[in-house]
């Protein structure tokens, strides 16, 4: 199994998602998503891709990703019947890694209904399908971590007064989406206690 490829960026077709990355002597041509079409180092420069492989009766077609975080996605849309390898990466165009895991946990059918291809029932069954394998936790600490908030003691600290703050509304009688998507919009600070996590989400409910 081919895990990643490391080379130089030779070739781009921008309108296919196409890139080709040669190493040792041979050129691999990897399809990726739009959005790490937009993150791409300039041409002739060194590049790492995470690489999924289809095996199809015609052939075999490399998938590629910047991240392993969104390779790991990848693979687990493709765990989602209806869902191909062409439905997964314009889901993963549309959505960021971190959109995705809190589309599904809020249940927002809505959001990833609007990657291309993918319709409200299919973006239904995949929240169906793929919210228990992802966690609240992992959303906000990939969140955090991007962010760049400090050390992973800091974050897990950050973490767990966020949680409390999807719980504690949820107490007030929100919804846990609601609840979500309102903790989700506040401006974090290593410094925010699980209360003025609460109150600034309060501003963002919906009444």
């Amino acid at each position: 199994m081919i895990s990643y490829i490391k080379g130089t960026l030779a070739h781009l077709e921008p309108e296919e998602s196409l890139v080709v990355v040669e190493t040792g002597g041979i050129g691999y041509g990897i399809l990726i998503s739009g959005k790490d079409l937009d993150l791409l180092p300039g041409h002739g420069e060194e590049i790492r891709l995470y690489t999924y492989l289809q095996v199809k009766e015609d052939g075999l077609q490399l998938y590629g990703f910047l991240t392993r975080e969104d390779q790991k996605l990848f693979k687990m849309l493709l765990s989602v019947s209806g869902i191909g390898p062409k439905g997964a990466l314009g889901i993963l165009t549309a959505l960021s890694a971190d959109d995705l895991r809190f589309a599904v946990l809020a249940d927002d059918a809505k959001a990833i209904s609007k990657a291309p291809g993918i319709g409200h029932k299919t973006a239904q069954k995949l929240i169906l399908e793929l919210k228990d394998k992802l966690k609240l936790e992992d959303a906000f600490e990939a969140k955090l971590a991007k962010a760049d908030l400090g050390r992973k003691s800091d974050l897990s600290g950050l973490t767990k007064a966020k949680n409390e703050a999807v719980e504690a509304l949820t107490a007030l009688g929100y919804s846990s989406a609601d609840a979500l998507k309102a903790v989700r919009q506040t401006e974090l600070t290593e410094e925010m206690s699980v209360e003025e996590i609460l109150k600034a989400a309060l501003k963002h409910m919906s009444f």
